[in-house]
């Protein structure tokens, strides 16, 4: 699922982006849930069987949950490959926003059900990535990171790193069906997840012990 979490600043986001609302979130406050979007924007319409057969789920599970995502707006039934038989679905939508912060006050068990249900969905995409980073071709397992840096920063400074890093990531070629129909030759689907953590327990240091320090380890990639 390559979705923004929040809605990135100077990026010109199309019409196929969802704003969550109250409803909407509840909708997607599910780990499967997130996980059919997300596969249904990466792949294109799909059965309940075969979202199923991906997911390690059965099709009855499959088929409730997409209902309920029908009912919220988020995927469709798509009649034109549908037939008496088999019920296919396409998203309607190719990202999904978060960025109403009075939601987080009226919906707090909402927001964080969604929240871990996406935490739950990038871990499992990066592990995904890793079972396959040895069958890879040379030049896209050197484009493999996952690194961390550790910042003391304030709010703002945050927010600003945050901007920054969404500036970048604007720059380059979003994964829609027109962008893969144009891209280059030898372009493929890149997932850039990005995470800031504050760790608020971490010692200041003032609490940090007088003394020569070792310098922290560089980031692992």
């Amino acid at each position: 699922m390559t979705d923004a979490m929040k809605r990135p600043e100077g990026l010109n986001l199309e019409e196929d982006s969802v704003v969550l609302d109250a409803k909407g979130l509840r909708a997607m406050a599910h780990p499967v849930r997130v996980q059919l979007v997300g596969l249904l924007r990466k792949y294109g319409p799909s059965t309940a069987t075969r979202l199923a057969e991906r997911l390690g789920v059965n099709s009855g599970t499959a088929s409730y949950h997409l209902r309920q995502l029908g009912s919220a707006g988020f995927v469709e039934e798509d009649a034109e490959r549908g037939n008496a038989r088999e019920r296919w679905w396409r998203s309607v939508h190719q990202m999904t926003e978060l960025n109403d912060r009075e939601l987080a006050d009226r919906e707090p068990e909402a927001i964080l059900a969604f929240l871990q249900s996406v935490a739950t969905t990038y871990t499992l995409r990066t592990q995904q990535t890793l079972n396959e980073l040895q069958t890879m071709p040379r030049a896209w397992r050197d484009t493999f990171d996952m690194s961390d840096w550790a910042l003391r920063l304030t709010p703002e400074e945050a927010v600003a790193l945050r901007q920054e890093l969404r500036a970048v990531i604007s720059r380059y070629r979003r994964d829609t069906p027109e962008a893969a129909a144009s891209a280059p030759e030898g372009a493929e689907r890149v997932g850039v997840i990005t995470q800031m953590l504050p760790e608020l327990d971490a010692p200041a240091a003032s609490s940090l012990p007088s003394g020569p320090q070792e310098e922290e380890g560089s980031p692992t990639s």
